[in-house]
């Protein structure tokens, strides 16, 4: 059974998803500040966090920059605020998907059952190339290795925290090498074809993707920059 962790800081919504996602007999966890969200993060092994922006004691993106440093548990964002740059923002600190409030609840249900069926997986623990488990099927791509079944990434021989949107660019550019893709055609590969996000979502990712694979994401070795078109694995 799926496990959820909400975050809101209104009870009455916190209720309402609680309410409704066990109706689709998922696990449901609730927190209401920022504080007691990342201890529960900590401490459980959740599917998806769906995490409001404004919160008490730490806001969202405090929150989603500090889970990012120890796990890469798929993050929606909830968000009063229409505005781009907000949305960029949370994308930018490690969420996974935004859905602006006043929002559907059927939206939310699909969102999240988009995102589990791309990250099906339980995470084992982390270390070096030697533990992936016999059978995976791995995928090597210079010195990149993808074990696509534990879904873990391993770069010079260490194993990087990848989100689950970055491990699928990164998959999608391993499988197809020199192949240039458009921000609009990895928006519908990646995100689908209903994601209201646009190029600068693909431009958030692509940037954080090259920090953690690359010795010198300036001057990267692998995902390039084909410009005026797109993006390719070199």
């Amino acid at each position: 059974m799926n496990r959820i962790l909400v975050v809101d800081d209104e009870k009455l919504i916190v209720k309402g998803l609680k309410y409704s996602l066990e109706q689709d007999d998922l696990l449901v966890d609730c927190a209401y500040d920022g504080e007691e969200a990342l201890s529960l993060i900590r401490e459980n092994d959740y599917d998806i966090v769906l995490l409001d922006l404004m919160l008490p004691k730490m806001n969202g993106y405090e929150v989603c920059q500090e889970v990012r440093s120890f796990s890469d548990v798929p993050i929606v964002m909830l968000t009063a605020k229409s505005e781009d740059m907000d949305k960029i923002l949370g994308l930018e600190y490690g969420a996974d998907d935004y859905i602006t409030k006043p929002f559907n609840i059927l939206e939310v249900k699909a969102r999240i059952k988009a995102i589990m069926r791309r990250t099906d997986y339980r995470t084992p623990g982390r270390g070096d190339v030697s533990e992936i488990p016999e059978g995976d099927e791995v995928i090597d791509h210079g010195d990149i290795k993808l074990d696509i079944t534990g879904r873990r990434a391993y770069v010079y021989g260490r194993e990087v925290n990848l989100t689950s949107r970055e491990f699928d660019l990164l998959e999608l550019f391993i499988n197809n090498p020199n192949q240039v893709y458009t921000r609009e055609k990895l928006l519908e590969l990646i995100w689908g074809q209903d994601y209201p996000g646009d190029g600068r979502t693909v431009d958030v990712h692509i940037r954080r993707l090259r920090e953690k694979i690359e010795r010198s994401p300036g001057d990267p070795k692998y995902v390039r920059t084909k410009w005026g078109v797109g993006y390719y694995l070199a």
